[in-house]
């Protein structure tokens, strides 16, 4: 598929998000092109774009991949082609997730329920702390105030059923937090989301003042690599199955299982042995393995 306003080729998912935009799109195979459009094609490409579009990305901005959810990608489409914010221009006002300081109401899951309620998330890369509060007025004092340190954020549409579904965790005194949230807003849930990994990578640049940003960078957030129910007996080997939900944590080499699929706390964590030791972890299932 091409954008011929824009002179890009892009793949078939990200083809309706630009016609979303109003871009013209045509299939490179199926329509009628014109001879001017192929010479504008050839004249333009992808590689053009980038070094219009994408000349000022902050290090710390997540570019989606080819499994990431949809949100994802559409905000950077429209964050790229139609508010131009890589561009290398100066904004005014500075791009909310480039202040250091983000604040606003995030719809967040109970911790022993199902119900998602209102609550006020405030962001602060100078304190590297997310603080969020159970009632708007702040007079009553946090809920909870959260490390930058710790902390990952990867979206969960899926799990969480709604398009726009984040998971953020942390390191609790014993156990892995977990907090479930939405924005009904794409732009607004983004922005928050990159505005945890500017946090983070600031947080990252103080731990580590002599990394570079190739090795910083894949340390600010993290994707698990494998979630999923499987049936665990205990221990002894003579207690029941029951179902469990784990997560493959390959960053921190760490495989947790939680009663359910959106638990605030795990139940337990394993820890999978470092490489000189002779583990791996790979997205592939080993032959003759069962299962999936």
């Amino acid at each position: 598929w091409a954008c011929f306003k824009l002179g890009v080729f892009v793949c078939l998912n990200c083809s309706g998000i630009h016609r979303n935009l109003s871009s013209r799109v045509k299939s490179i195979r199926l329509d009628f092109w014109e001879d001017e459009l192929v010479e504008f094609m050839k004249s333009a490409g992808n590689a053009k774009a980038r070094a219009l579009y994408e000349k000022a990305i902050p290090p710390f901005y997540y570019r989606p991949q080819e499994n990431d959810c949809n949100v994802l990608r559409e905000q950077w489409i429209r964050a790229k082609y139609q508010r131009m914010e890589f561009s290398g221009e100066t904004k005014y006002p500075p791009l909310s997730y480039t202040t250091g300081f983000y604040e606003g109401i995030l719809w967040k899951k109970g911790k022993n329920n199902m119900q998602f309620q209102k609550r006020k998330f405030i962001l602060s890369e100078r304190e590297f702390t997310l603080t969020y509060y159970n009632k708007q007025d702040e007079s009553k004092g946090p809920k909870a105030v959260i490390s930058i340190k710790d902390l990952n954020a990867t979206f969960q549409p899926q799990k969480i059923g709604h398009p726009h579904g984040l998971q953020i965790s942390y390191q609790g005194d014993d156990h892995i937090r977990n907090l479930y949230v939405y924005h009904e807003g794409s732009e607004e849930i983004v922005s928050w989301y990159n505005a945890i990994r500017a946090a983070r990578y600031a947080y990252l640049k103080t731990a580590y003042p002599t990394g570079s940003n190739e090795e910083l960078v894949p340390k600010i957030t993290r994707n698990y690599l494998k979630e999923g129910y499987m049936e665990k007996t205990g221990p002894l080997q003579k207690e029941a199955f029951k179902k469990r939900w784990f997560i493959l944590d390959s960053e921190n080499r760490k495989l947790l299982y939680l009663r359910d699929k959106l638990d605030a706390e795990e139940l337990g964590v394993l820890f999978i042995g470092t490489e000189s030791n002779g583990y791996s972890i790979k997205a592939c299932a080993p032959k003759h393995a069962r299962g999936n």
